[in-house]
């Protein structure tokens, strides 16, 4: 199987420590890793991250998850309660040009490895922390995980029917939103660090992340000075119609398209009225303004309905689409995994891992040069203990191996 993407060196030679696990900061580290950063994930000698969902004497019944999240990456597993292990996080460290972590609250600093004692061995260093709460905050000792942030910081209250009771997103904006903001961060701190070397302490909370993703609900609010309300996807509202979710054949549970008409361009209702073939209502006062389209909101529907209802989603998609339309069919996991334009694209890869087999996943989605960057598998639990440990720190064969002896690694 030919592979596609290409190799980047953007961050070529940009060494990270990656104590993260499950997603919010394993999503931060793969991107710096797809980028070209050497990342090295320190795990655990007996089940590793969490997030490998490893059972201790059996084998791994999901390995997908994980697969997900650290692509590109090495695996070091050291034992961080024995001294020797912290001493060898903290020589890797002195070297590091980028440590990240997401554990519990406090747990790092009882390692003995906060801020104040990493920036003693290596003050360039750029250190890095994800947590659900910020600093001050009165939740700040609290556990965090997707759904949380999601709650607390706000997309949950802004999604569902409005009489109904809120529903969280699907994807998980809190982890991953939360990674994609802290990468965005550490590229313009190690930027700026070209220039004066001087690194940088890095902190991120997953609440005050979801916060920054609510922008448009929060000037809404501004606007109206009442919180924002659900407005549900399955009928348009006043202010924007149509802007809705609409049934087409085939019935189900995804068979729909997301028709939208901007209200900054008024030929979007003209060249929709020419798609869906009712030019007759083509200047009709009752609908030719955005005002008077949302004075009969569930006309505007039932008139668009009508005809997606005989079409499949595709075709809405693309007759909508071709007559200058905004529309998206509603497209799933498994159709997404089997669209062909997406991994002739590159967009959806395949890769081979050495215990799982064929694992198909999303790449990174920005293209240079006209190509995404080539995942390559999640390591092996361990799989590179030898040659970080060779690499970095210079150690002998006999060494490795007797750390190995020792558990220590």
């Amino acid at each position: 199987m030919a592979e596609i993407g290409v190799e980047l060196d953007c961050l070529e030679g940009v060494k990270v420590v990656d104590f993260t696990q499950f997603e919010a900061g394993p999503s931060c580290t793969e991107s710096l890793a797809w980028l070209g950063a050497e990342v090295v994930k320190i795990e655990n000698p007996t089940t590793g991250d969490p997030g490998r969902r490893l059972r201790p004497g059996q084998p791994d019944n999901d390995p997908w998850y994980f697969h997900q999240f650290n692509a590109n990456k090495k695996s070091l597993t050291l034992n961080l309660k024995s001294r020797r292990g912290i001493e060898i996080v903290r020589s890797l460290l002195k070297k590091a040009d980028v440590t990240i972590e997401n554990m519990a609250p406090g747990t790092i600093e009882r390692l003995g490895l906060g801020y104040d004692e990493v920036k003693k061995i290596n003050p360039g260093i750029i250190y890095c922390q994800v947590k659900g709460f910020g600093t001050g905050s009165p939740y700040e000792n609290s556990l965090a995980f997707d759904m949380i942030a999601q709650a607390a910081g706000g997309p949950i209250s802004v999604t569902g029917e409005g009489d109904r009771p809120p529903v969280k997103p699907g994807p998980s904006f809190g982890d991953t939103g939360t990674g994609m903001l802290m990468a965005v961060s550490i590229l313009g701190a190690l930027y700026k660090r070209t220039k004066t070397g001087r690194g940088r302490r890095l902190q991120v909370a997953m609440q005050d992340a979801m916060i920054h993703y609510m922008r448009v609900p929060f000037s809404r609010t501004q606007q109206s000075g009442q919180a924002q309300l659900r407005n549900g996807s399955s009928r348009s509202n006043p202010a924007l119609a149509p802007s809705a979710l609409y049934p087409c054949k085939g019935g189900g549970p995804n068979d729909y398209a997301y028709i939208f008409t901007s209200r900054a361009n008024p030929d979007h209702w003209r060249r929709l009225l020419k798609a869906i073939e009712r030019e007759d209502l083509i200047g009709d006062a009752r609908y030719d303004t955005g005002p008077a389209r949302g004075q009969r909101a569930a006309e505007v529907d039932e008139l668009i309905a009508a005809w997606t209802r005989e079409h499949s989603k595709e075709e809405v998609m693309k007759v909508s689409g071709d007559a200058g339309v905004p529309a998206g069919a509603v497209f799933d996991t498994l159709e997404l995994m089997n669209d062909p334009s997406l991994a002739e694209r590159g967009i959806m890869q395949t890769i081979q891992h050495p215990t799982t087999g064929a694992v198909k996943m999303p790449a990174w989605p920005v293209r240079f040069d006209g190509a995404p960057p080539r995942v390559k598998p999640s390591p092996l639990l361990g799989e590179h203990n030898a040659e970080v440990l060779s690499g970095w720190l210079g150690m002998s064969p006999q060494e490795v191996e007797a750390l190995r002896q020792d558990g220590i690694i």
